[in-house]
């Protein structure tokens, strides 16, 4: 039997170099909470800090005796019992902002709703000829600038009822926007997408679902943010006029009463949900769109 003797490298041969793996790095949940915390600072310090401002600035301007429109403090003193409890009810007609702004916002959503789903179609179809838009958009600029209380007369002589009224003003001040946006971007979509459309043989179902409201979606929602903001501004100046619990009969009334603090609560409560409703279609859209919504 033959014995083979094992060699043993060299004392000057390179030793191989050790690989050195680095370990993922322990995520510390203390940074994450502090970077929370940091993009939340910088949202929201910079209004709160310009709301302070406003507000000192509002309490020195009208401290004076003379004076017509009260001070932050005076509407607090006043009108405390509107900011602190907006859902108490005491009566039919007694109670808080927070369900007159449901009020209003019930008939935002049928007018607004409707002019949303209407303006879409509308100008999807008028979008598809040039032909077409060369003849409606004239028209739709002149109806766009009437303003919602000039069709208020009309709605009550067709409807006779103050509730239908308006619905459908807030109607016919949103869908202007709404079908001139979508006409605008079904133009815009490129001529390629359009060929691909025929290559797959879309009908136009499937041309709208697939091609046209996603290449379009950010005019759409364009058209439909500025639509919102108008149909809440149109709903509040037809309460005054037709009543009921409304927040803008609210504010009609409270005027009538002399009270111009709680016109001022009021005021706060309207921008504050007119913003909401911004914000929500503004993330409706992004989402449709996939992020290519403003």
């Amino acid at each position: 039997m033959s014995i083979v003797a094992l060699k043993s490298p060299p004392e000057n041969a390179p030793k191989p170099s050790a690989k050195v793996i680095s370990l993922p790095a322990t995520p510390n949940p203390q940074l994450g909470v502090r970077r929370i915390l940091s993009d939340l600072g910088a949202m929201v310090l910079p209004p709160l800090v310009v709301l302070m401002v406003l507000l000192a600035v509002w309490q020195v301007a009208f401290s004076g005796e003379g004076s017509g429109l009260p001070t932050p403090a005076a509407v607090w003193a006043e009108s405390a019992d509107l900011i602190l409890d907006p859902f108490y009810v005491y009566g039919t007609q007694d109670i808080g902002l927070g369900w007159r702004v449901l009020t209003s916002l019930e008939r935002v959503a049928y007018g607004f709703g409707l002019a949303a789903v209407v303006g879409v179609l509308v100008g999807a179809v008028i979008g598809q000829s040039a032909l077409m838009m060369r003849g409606f958009d004239p028209i739709f600029q002149v109806l766009r600038t009437v303003p919602p209380l000039a069709w208020l007369p009309i709605s009550l002589a067709a409807f006779m009822d103050s509730r239908p009224s308006a619905i459908f003003v807030i109607f016919i001040t949103a869908i202007w926007p709404i079908i001139i946006n979508t006409a605008a971007g079904v133009r815009a979509i490129p001529q390629d997408y359009r060929n691909v459309a025929a290559v797959l043989r879309l009908n136009q179902v499937e041309f709208f679902w697939k091609i046209m409201v996603p290449s379009a979606a950010p005019y759409i929602f364009s058209g439909l943010r500025i639509g919102v903001g108008l149909s809440w501004l149109a709903i509040v100046a037809a309460e005054m006029l037709t009543g009921g619990v409304g927040i803008g009969f609210f504010i009609w009334d409270a005027w009538n009463s002399s009270r111009l603090t709680d016109i001022m609560v009021a005021l706060v409560y309207i921008g504050v949900t007119g913003f909401v409703l911004d914000r929500l279609v503004a993330f409706i859209g992004r989402v449709v769109s996939r992020g290519t919504a403003a």
